[in-house]
């Protein structure tokens, strides 16, 4: 994968320990990329990383995005950044909202301002579909994060530094996510617990997400929001699913919507939808390029809106069990636990 972009480029991953990063630095990794940079402030994964990657091509930088001075310090000499850095759990930004501000917020604000600083030429900045119409903290705090960065795209030549980012459903098997709870039940011989049978969610592999980020950094303008057309499922479905993977009897025990969670997700507003460019497998939200000249707001409106359809996870394609098996049996994680599973006395 190269087509001259990412050659002997020197990349940036904050928040380069977590799933989403290690999925980035794998594909990167197979580029004619010059350096990979991991920022994150956990020196224990760093040190797995390092055992289990063991490549020249990779550099660890200690840092927190909270810490400008060491972004800045990391900083020197950077073609490209993915920010993945953030707060993402639910609960924990729903108890710590303000823990959800500084690094997801502030941070943001920090590694953009280094990135203009050094003359990094593009930054994607990782969001999630809890932005859209957002109803807890971590979902409010990365809208917010989306408004740093559309903002801080008005602020530099694009030529010089191109600010954009991408927004993404559930990430299956991402640190976290309910998939790997499922299978530790399974494992445990507990019920499947699942919050509301009927609840959608945006389903997609680390890979397909990836596949955003090369999309982005090849074809997003300044300000833009990429977003992947992706499928969904119903809970009941997904756990169903798994169970049927595993081969497994446990229950299903409904326990409930949980605090700050939504009945389904949305990717695309109405209002973004109204200004979407479809560009196949991705929708292209460009950046709202109006001035500070408030006289407009009140003496001219918007153009016709004749689209409002937002994009959310009831409206798009409900996959069923048997898409949904096929769809988990091409993870590696997946397959690796079914190994076990299966090798194991029952």
């Amino acid at each position: 994968m190269s087509d001259g972009i990412f050659k002997d480029k020197t990349l940036l991953i904050t928040g380069g320990t977590g799933s989403f990063g290690n999925a980035v630095l794998e594909r990167f990794l197979e580029t004619d990329i010059g350096q990979i940079r991991i920022f994150s402030r956990d020196e224990k994964k760093q040190d797995d990383m390092r055992h289990i990657y063991n490549s020249s091509k990779i550099k660890y930088y200690i840092g927190d995005v909270r810490n400008i001075q060491s972004v800045r310090d990391a900083m020197h000499g950077v073609d490209l950044i993915f920010h993945a850095a953030a707060l993402k759990q639910v609960p924990s930004c729903e108890f710590f909202p303000m823990e959800a501000v500084r690094t997801n917020v502030i941070g943001t604000d920090n590694v953009l301002t280094c990135a203009i600083e050094a003359g990094v030429s593009k930054v994607i900045c990782l969001s999630t579909d809890k932005a859209a119409y957002p109803v807890n903290a971590m979902g409010t705090s990365k809208a917010m994060m989306e408004k740093v960065f559309v903002a801080k795209s008005r602020t530099v030549d694009p030529s010089r530094t191109l600010i954009c980012g991408t927004r993404y459903g559930n990430v299956m098997c991402s640190r976290g996510s309910v998939i790997p709870l499922f299978i530790d039940q399974i494992k445990q011989g507990l019920p499947l617990t699942v919050t509301e049978p009927t609840m959608t969610r945006f389903i997609m592999s680390l890979s397909e997400a990836v596949d955003l980020v090369v999309f982005a950094f090849g074809h997003a303008e300044a300000g833009d929001i990429m977003v992947q057309k992706a499928p969904a499922c119903t809970i009941k479905t997904l756990a169903t699913a798994v169970k049927e993977l595993f081969d497994a009897d446990n229950e299903i025990k409904i326990i409930g919507i949980r605090h700050g969670e939504k009945m389904y997700e949305t990717l695309l507003t109405n209002e973004e939808c109204s200004r979407a460019v479809d560009m196949g497998d991705f929708f292209r939200v460009p950046a709202d390029q109006r001035d500070l000249n408030y006289d407009k707001y009140f003496s001219k409106g918007s153009v016709e809106r004749d689209k409002l359809t937002e994009f959310n996870s009831n409206n798009t394609t409900i996959l069923g069990v048997e898409q949904v098996k096929e769809k988990l049996l091409s993870l590696e994680y997946i397959r690796d636990e079914l190994a076990k599973y299966k090798g194991q006395d029952k």
